[in-house]
C-alpha cells in the first residue's frame, strides 16, 4: 500500500476572509474598529471584561451567518489522497465544518469557553457568554482564546507535526504573529513549502509563492500536487 504524504497547512485570517469573516490587519479589518490591546490581550480582559466579552460574543454569533468557502473544502478534500493536518491561527470552526479532521487551533476556539485558569473547557457552540456567568470553580467564564500576553500551549505539538511534514502550505497569514510564524523553521530541510496569499508576505526565497486568494491558490496547488503524484 502506497504511503500517503503528510501535508501540513498553516492557515490564518485570509483563509476565512472569503467566507465573510474579517481579517485583522487588512484595510477594513477588525483592528480598525477595535483596539487589539483591549480585545486581544489578557490585560484588556482584566481591565475591560465586558467589552472583551461582547467582542467575542459578536464573533461567535457571526459563525451562524457564514459558511466554509471553497478553500476550506479543497483542504478537506485532500484527505482522500494525503494525510492532512491543519494548524490554524483562526478561532472559527470553518475547517471543521468543511470536513477536515486533523485540526490544531493555536489561538483557541470561539465555540468554547473556559474558567479563568483555562483548566476547564466548555463547549458552548455559538451562544453568548452572559454577563456574570461563572465556571464551576467560581471564576468568570471567559472565551477560550489565546490572547496577547498568554502562552500558546499547543505550539510545541504544532512544531513537532511540522518537523515530520512532507509538504508545508501557508495560507492567508501575514507571518508576523509569533510564535506561529516561526513554525516553518521546523520543516525538514528540503521540504517543499508553499505560500498562498494575495499580498506580499516576507518569506525565505526557497518558498514557492502562489500570489492569490485562498480558494484560487489552493486550486493551483492541487493541480501541482496532482502532477507530482502522476
Amino acid at each position: 500500500m502506497k504511503h500517503k504524504q503528510h501535508i501540513v497547512f498553516l492557515t490564518g485570517a485570509g483563509m476565512s476572509a472569503e467566507s465573510g469573516i474579517s481579517t485583522f490587519r487588512d484595510a477594513g479589518g477588525l483592528w480598525e474598529n477595535c483596539d487589539p490591546n483591549i480585545v486581544a490581550s489578557i490585560d484588556g480582559w482584566r481591565k475591560f471584561p465586558g467589552q472583551v466579552q461582547q467582542f467575542y460574543n459578536d464573533r461567535r454569533a457571526q459563525l451562524t451567518e457564514v459558511e466554509p468557502n471553497e478553500g476550506h473544502q479543497l483542504i478537506a478534500d485532500l484527505e482522500t489522497d494525503f494525510e492532512v493536518t491543519v494548524i490554524t491561527q483562526n478561532v472559527d470552526n470553518l475547517h471543521e465544518r468543511a470536513g477536515s479532521t486533523g485540526i490544531i487551533h493555536l489561538h483557541g476556539e470561539l465555540t468554547k469557553a473556559c474558567n479563568e485558569a483555562k483548566t476547564v473547557v466548555y463547549e458552548i457552540g455559538t451562544r453568548p457568554i452572559l454577563a456574570g456567568e461563572k465556571a464551576e470553580d467560581g471564576s468568570r467564564l471567559r472565551p477560550f482564546i489565546v490572547w496577547f500576553g498568554e502562552a500558546v500551549p499547543l505550539i510545541e505539538k504544532a512544531a513537532e507535526i511540522v518537523s515530520k511534514a512532507d509538504i508545508v502550505v501557508i495560507v492567508g497569514t501575514s507571518m508576523k504573529v509569533y510564535p506561529a510564524a516561526g513554525l516553518i523553521n521546523y520543516a525538514p530541510k528540503g521540504t517543499p513549502i508553499y505560500l498562498i496569499d494575495p499580498a506580499d508576505v516576507s518569506v525565505p526565497a526557497s518558498v514557492n509563492v502562489i500570489k492569490a486568494k485562498a480558494s484560487t491558490g489552493l486550486k493551483t496547488l492541487k493541480g501541482r500536487l496532482s502532477l507530482k503524484s502522476e
